[in-house]
């Protein structure tokens, strides 16, 4: 099954209304040159009425970094309800991110709540799975994808992800400068697909699993190359708009 890639910028905790809209500028000037690609951009929550102005006209979409894992608005002082980011223009949201897993103790149940409030508004989760480098070390991979997945899995369904995206991101390789290889990626996309495939061939053939991971432009060819990669989530490299641009057609040159 032919799967459309998807490059999608997580710009963390950076941005500023003058840096937001230079890098809009720059990666909108660019995107007619990587039509077949969909592309999506997610600032921090406080800059996405303005991003959202920006990429108004263009083939861009946005996203939420995060999400509350609550159904209901209320006290719940510093969240952001799935609804509130919908009706800023997201259509995509990042649940489970490994920062917000390693950094703000988000387990795995806490994890597959979001992923589960966030379609019941209309978004499309970004489920991020990933293993770290003592996890590797110890040949654990498999096991912790299983266990991230099937949480979610167990919560909502094999069916809920054909309205979903998953990016695998090992952990290790998340803003270090190292990369997993073409073939550590395309072993861990094939493994979480294969897993899917377990409940659901269909699905499983047909929903889009990203690398996250220091992918630059002088890697993201050789990547994204593989059978079971589907695009990127990109990091660092999404705050320049001629390195993510470089990404973007990367992509579409396959």
């Amino acid at each position: 099954m032919q799967r459309q890639y998807l490059v999608a910028g997580n710009w963390k905790m950076n941005g500023s209304l003058e840096t937001n809209r230079s890098l809009i500028t720059g990666i909108a000037s660019q995107r007619t040159h990587c039509a077949n690609v969909e592309v999506l951009v997610c600032p921090p929550a406080v800059y996405l009425a303005q991003v959202r102005e920006l990429i108004d006209g263009h083939p861009i979409n946005l996203g939420g970094q995060n999400v509350a894992d609550q159904d209901k608005t209320g006290a719940f002082t510093g969240e952001t309800h799935a609804a509130m980011l919908r009706e800023m223009g997201c259509t995509y949201v990042i649940v489970g991110h490994s920062e917000r897993r390693a950094l703000y103790g988000e387990t795995d149940a806490v994890v597959a709540a979001k992923f589960g409030v966030a379609q019941v508004a209309g978004l499309v989760p970004v489920l991020c799975l990933g293993e770290t480098l003592e996890e590797r070390d110890r040949d654990q991979t498999e096991t912790v994808l299983a266990r991230q997945l099937g949480a979610v899995l167990d919560r909502v369904g094999v069916g809920a992800f054909a309205r979903a995206v998953i990016a695998y991101e090992p952990v290790w390789a998340i803003g270090t400068g190292r990369t997993a290889s073409a073939g550590q990626a395309q072993a861990a996309h094939a493994f979480i697909r294969g897993l899917l495939a377990a409940r659901d061939a269909k699905i499983a053939g047909s929903v889009r699993i990203l690398y996250g991971g220091s992918v630059k432009p002088d890697n993201a060819a050789e990547l994204f190359s593989s059978q079971d990669v589907d695009g990127g989530l990109i990091g660092g490299a999404s705050l320049k708009s001629g390195d993510f641009m470089a990404i973007c057609a990367a992509a579409q040159a396959q």
